[in-house]
């Protein structure tokens, strides 16, 4: 009988460090459904631009301009991440972080203004700043360096996915109760989060915590056992790498060119695709807040096919900058050329089709380049080496949403300010993607700055 039981009993999965792996992807889907709020924060002016331009006066260019304060401050904020992590650690990091995302919706609701709402999202923005990096560091200790392409895909999937569940909801209720209501359900989303967070997370075991022989701040392991000391693959016994060392190397300087264009793309559709659809092609409002998932959608499954695919590659014994460079660089290279000759094209259906595919074709460089670049130090400097990696990355969300307004602005009305905006963002992807594949090596830029680094073999 006892031998029946033992048979009829499902084995837990576990990976190369000893972790269940069902406990590594829920905790994932924690840090996705933080990701989510996140990207639907960022969202939220997009839907709400129109009523709050008309109900405030302002122009496509004060618009843009609150759009790429936000993203300046982004980058700012990403700066402090390593720094986070390490006075507060992973857990209340991001608490702070999501109550002060909440706490920046007030002032909007409370006092409507072109400056309230050019001040709240900067504050916004500098608090989410942190989060990429401390979210990517926390779901990459769960989780074997040779299988991070696919978490990676699933965490940068949260844009599609607040775009495809959350934003038709947030456009119904800003078009039902009014652009505020919708400021007001997302930071009680945020508040919420903070709760579930607090309850259940625990750091794995390819984190900064168990690396150095040292538990998390709780005292039970993540299935409520003792916590257990497990051997990673990479220790904090390794040196750390000079910064500049790794800043330097061309697979940084590479990535940061690559991805600053893919963000700078995925910002202007945050901010400007409703408006787009709206003014430019001709849909309703809410029509054109519920179409802002299309993108995602197609974005969703070409991440996580290509970012799987990525994973298979190498685990199958490929290269890493063929898996993880040369192949979403060829992406960004079709969506490119999409983007480029998308002012050339005059039926609505069609051009919804084409920014689309090509917005979405250019995404997968975005968890495949933090991949790469967390590769290039050892565990412990990974938050810090991506918040400077993705702060750099958000200069192009800085500069786009502005650069859009005036070009909305000086085209007057219909939709060719849009679709040339879009243009000239498909011409920079064609120009960095060529780069990248020329100068992008993580495995000779990861041999020169750690000669010394445990190798990990993929299974």
């Amino acid at each position: 009988m006892v031998l029946e039981q033992q048979v009829s009993r499902p084995r837990a999965k576990l990976g190369e460090a000893g972790e269940s792996r069902t406990v590594a992807w829920g905790m994932t889907s924690v840090l996705v459904a933080m990701y989510v709020i996140n990207f639907a924060d960022k969202a939220v002016l997009g839907i709400i631009a129109q009523p709050l331009a008309k109900e405030l006066g302002l122009s496509a260019s004060d618009i843009g301009l609150a759009g790429s304060a936000f993203f300046l401050m982004l980058s700012l904020g990403g700066l402090f991440s390593g720094a986070l992590d390490k006075w507060l650690g992973l857990r209340w990091a991001l608490v702070l972080l999501v109550v002060l995302w909440s706490v920046a919706m007030l002032p909007l609701m409370l006092s409507a203004s072109f400056v309230t709402l050019l001040v709240s999202r900067m504050i916004l923005g500098f608090a989410e700043g942190p989060n990429s990096p401390l979210l990517f560091s926390a779901a990459y200790s769960w989780h074997a360096p040779a299988r991070r392409g696919l978490p990676g895909a699933v965490l940068t999937c949260s844009a599609s996915i607040a775009k495809i569940a959350i934003a038709p909801i947030l456009a119904y209720v800003a078009v039902t109760w009014g652009w505020r209501s919708a400021l007001v359900a997302l930071a009680i989303a945020g508040l919420l989060w903070a709760v579930l967070w607090l309850a259940v997370w625990k750091e794995g075991p390819y984190g900064r915590a168990a690396n150095s022989g040292k538990a998390d701040d709780a005292d039970s392991g993540p299935d409520g056992s003792s916590p257990k000391m497990v051997a990673a693959p990479a220790t904090d016994a390794e040196p750390a790498v000079p910064w500049l060392h790794i800043f330097r190397t061309r697979t940084f300087i590479g990535g940061v060119l690559l991805i600053a264009a893919a963000y700078a793309l995925a910002a202007v559709v945050l901010t400007w695709l409703p408006s787009y659809f709206e003014l430019g092609l001709g849909y309703s409002r809410l029509q054109a807040g519920s179409m802002f998932s299309i993108p995602s959608l197609i974005g969703l499954a070409i991440m996580l096919s290509s970012t799987w695919l990525s994973d298979k590659l190498i685990t199958r014994g490929v290269g890493m900058r063929a898996a993880r460079v040369v192949f979403p660089a060829v992406g960004m290279l079709i969506g490119g050329t999409l983007l480029v000759f998308l002012p050339f094209v005059d039926a609505p259906v069609m051009a919804v089709f084409m920014v689309s595919l090509g917005y979405a074709i250019c995404t997968p460089v975005l968890p495949l380049l933090n991949a790469c670049v967390s590769e290039l130090c050892p565990p412990k400097q990974i938050s810090g080496v991506l918040g400077v990696f993705l702060s750099l990355m958000a200069f192009g969300g800085f500069i786009a949403p502005y650069m859009m307004g005036r070009i909305v602005d000086a085209a007057g009305d219909g939709g060719d300010g849009y679709a040339t905006a879009f243009q000239i963002l498909g011409g920079v992807a064609l120009v960095v993607a060529v780069m990248g594949i020329v100068i992008i090596d993580p495995a000779r830029d990861k041999n020169s700055v750690r000669p010394h680094a445990p190798v990990v073999a993929a299974r």
